[in-house]
């Protein structure tokens, strides 16, 4: 059996199984005989696990729970939850788990580093750390069962979207790593977000904030076919499962790595201490390092401070108009119109009806495909589309783009941009938004007031926001077919504009 990933390039966040006519065959025999049996047994264990793991706080009050449990309730329950969690996965095909190298003890190293994160299978490794504590989205701890393992785990809960809950995730982290063995270890999945395992995201911070050792634990899984992944596009949860218990056995290696001790100047810099904990680990995986993260619900990479979406939303829109039939004129005509009506003064926001009006198309689908792109609504800003459209195309000038831009959000009209501004228009640039854009409007002002000569300056010459340009937006690969314009994890560059900034001697509107 094989696994590949669709088009020719280590895209971390698509995953998917092609199997021949065969091995599907094959699967499906040993799945419906073992799918629903292994199921049923995962089922029932982790059900056991759901009372057990509420008595082992029962009767204790909000102050007490605020403590490391002790005594005889960690002694009996925390053995029970070992066993019955071991026996989960047990059932589902992991018959054993392969371990290398020795776990550090809590004092050498009070967090775990796990890498590369795949699935919700990963929490095996769990079972083979001792069960740890953890870090979970609060929302988690409303759903069945899982709620009541994560209070027995006495875990960290983070609502992503509240600052406060934020704040109060890092102190609390920061209390429990620095007990001084008080706490049981913290096991963190650094990337955040689950990847096809050829290349380690951009580690977030928050393992490495306290500035205490940590120990790197990778995980392998060297079966064939690797079914475990579920990632942003490609393998199910359903599918990884399915695929999953449908093999005989699923193999897996544990491998903890030597503890890693910060420098002072890594204690200092938290995101260094996370960069370089991640190149470690990425050479002992063999793969690459890179600076891509999972922002919202684009997987991005990082450019200074901006969000570059490793899918640009442009793109796809470019090759879903050419699909249904328009051709490079065309899509240059509509965008040029879309421009003009901007300019008139009517309404930037569109429904996916109006759009599929303007773009001259037969269904309504391909409309409400693009709008989903750029927004979660059937309704699109059309300066986004029409921006970000003509900037990767290359139908306008880098000058003349600048010029409709700034002028679109220069929100007073003053011919100065605010921050707010400026993350609007590069938000229209690059097709999503930009939340972090103080290091770039810092580095707008250094050069005198936020006109747009300085705007023009600024990407035309700085040497990490003219990338934008010269390497990001004219990437798409779109002649040769590659798939995102990424090629070996790289980005293309073979269609920069430096020279002359623009591919049309279109004037600036």
């Amino acid at each position: 059996m094989m696994l590949k990933d669709k088009g020719q390039t280590p895209h971390p966040f698509v995953h998917e199984v092609d199997l021949t006519a065969a091995q599907r065959a094959q699967g499906l025999i040993l799945g419906v005989v073992l799918f629903p049996v292994r199921v049923t047994l995962a089922t029932l264990f982790f059900l056991l696990m759901w009372p057990i793991a509420r008595l082992r706080l029962a009767g204790l009050s909000e102050a007490e729970r605020a403590e490391p449990v002790q005594g005889w309730r960690r002694g009996l329950f925390h053995h029970i939850i070992l066993f019955l969690s071991r026996a989960v996965f047990f059932s589902v095909g992991f018959l054993w788990i392969k371990v290398r190298g020795r776990q550090a003890g809590l004092r050498e190293a009070p967090v775990l580093a796990v890498a590369p994160h795949s699935g919700f299978l990963d929490m095996l490794v769990l079972c083979a750390t001792g069960l740890p504590t953890v870090v979970s989205r609060s929302e988690n701890s409303k759903l069945p069962v899982v709620g009541a393992l994560l209070e027995f785990n006495q875990a960290v809960l983070v609502n992503r979207k509240d600052p406060e809950s934020r704040k109060k995730c890092v102190s609390q982290i920061r209390e429990r790593v620095t007990s001084d063995g008080r706490w049981p270890q913290m096991l963190m999945f650094p990337e955040g977000t689950t990847t096809n395992g050829r290349a380690l995201l951009k580690f977030k911070p928050g393992a490495f904030l306290a500035g205490v050792p940590v120990q790197p634990v990778l995980l392998h899984y060297p079966s064939e076919p690797d079914t475990v992944r579920w990632t942003w596009k490609g393998l199910s949860w359903l599918g990884a499962l399915w695929h999953t218990t449908s093999q005989i056995y699923t193999s897996v290696t544990v491998e903890f790595l030597p503890v890693y001790t910060p420098s002072q100047e890594e204690k200092e810099n938290p995101d260094l201490y996370a960069e370089n904990v991640q190149k470690l680990m990425a050479k002992a995986l063999g793969v690459p390092a890179t600076d891509y993260v999972m922002e919202g619900r684009f997987p991005v990479k990082k450019l200074g401070k901006l969000s570059l979406p490793l899918e640009p939303p442009a793109q796809e829109t470019l090759k879903l108009l050419h699909k249904h039939g328009l051709t490079n004129a065309r899509v240059e005509t509509v965008m040029n119109d879309m421009i003009d009506s901007c300019h008139s003064g009517q309404s930037a926001m569109v429904t996916a009806d109006h759009l599929t009006s303007i773009l001259g198309l037969k269904d309504r689908k391909t409309a409400v495909k693009i709008c989903s792109l750029y927004s979660k609504d059937d309704a699109v800003d059309m300066r986004q589309v029409c921006l970000s459209v003509s900037a990767v195309s290359g139908f306008r000038s880098l000058e003349s783009l600048i010029h409709t831009a700034f002028t679109w959000f220069d929100a007073d009209q003053d011919g100065f941009l605010s921050a707010d501004d400026l993350s609007g228009l590069m938000g229209a640039l690059v097709g999503i938004p930009q939340y972090d854009i103080g290091e770039m409007f810092s580095a707008l002002t250094t050069r005198g007031r936020p006109t747009e000569a300085s705007l023009q300056d600024l990407l035309m010459t700085h040497p990490v926001y003219r990338k934008v340009f010269t390497e990001y937006l004219r990437s798409s690969g779109l002649a040769d077919g590659n798939h995102n314009g990424i090629l070996n994890g790289k980005l293309n560059c073979n269609n920069g504009i430096y020279n002359g900034y623009g591919s049309t001697n279109r004037k600036s509107d």
